[in-house]
């Protein structure tokens, strides 16, 4: 009865009957609800809006359609998924980044190849066949998803077969082409490191060695209690 009473006194001011329906909040202030279609996955952002003579921002709701194939980034590299291959590459070779940079781009349509640099000092052998740095230094080496490990000019075939380009390598499936394309590259991935201006590998890994002693582990030590 009070708020009956008050809404009287309201349409009554100035000495004239006004249409309660004529008072409402204004346009900017309703909230219209609804359920989302139950049949895709929502996730629920809000963002302010500014309207004037507002001292504070009305934080309106806004829906987006979560994106379950969106790949997670590993290492500071993209990881899809639905992975058909792994690439273990050395992050640090110049020439062997340009190939890697090519790959990676046309992965982008596909999204079949997992790339890893095994230059990282935080590279796992556990989580990768138990291939460690020195092995993968020695030559190329891909990982299927079934955990099959390939090496040399078939890896490079694999590799590229994922990403359209199975015709570079098509050639290399047919004997005796295939021992003299792995010959060849042997070669070449018995001096890359000298071809591209860098040391050893004996001292490669001996400085490697060195980064990750000098490398604190965050668990326990003195001067984080100092």
């Amino acid at each position: 009865m009070a708020l009956r009473g008050a809404v009287a006194t309201v349409c009554n001011i100035g000495g004239r009957r006004r249409n309660p329906s004529l008072i409402s909040v204004p346009h900017f202030l309703r909230l219209n609800f609804h359920e989302p279609p139950s049949h895709s996955p929502h996730r629920f952002t809000s963002f302010p809006i500014f309207q004037p003579g507002l001292r504070y921002p009305i934080r309106a709701i806004s829906e987006a359609t979560a994106d379950p194939s969106t790949p997670k980034k590993e290492n500071g590299e993209e990881s899809p998924q639905n992975w058909n291959i792994k690439m273990l590459y050395d992050g640090e070779c110049p020439l062997c980044m340009r190939e890697v940079n090519m790959l990676r781009e046309r992965n982008k349509r596909y999204g079949t190849i997992k790339f890893v640099d095994i230059s990282l000092v935080d590279y796992s052998p556990e989580e990768n066949q138990g291939l460690d740095y020195k092995t993968v230094m020695g030559s190329i080496h891909a990982i299927l998803s079934d955990g099959t490990v390939v090496t040399d000019v078939e890896a490079f075939r694999r590799l590229y077969e994922q990403v359209g380009l199975g015709w570079v390598y098509a050639i290399t499936k047919y004997e005796p082409i295939g021992k003299v394309a792995d010959a060849i590259y042997s070669v070449w991935a018995k001096y890359r490191l000298q071809i591209t201006g860098r040391p050893p590998l004996e001292e490669v890994l001996k400085a490697r060695k060195k980064n990750k002693v000098g490398i604190p582990h965050l668990h326990g030590l003195p001067w984080l209690h100092a």
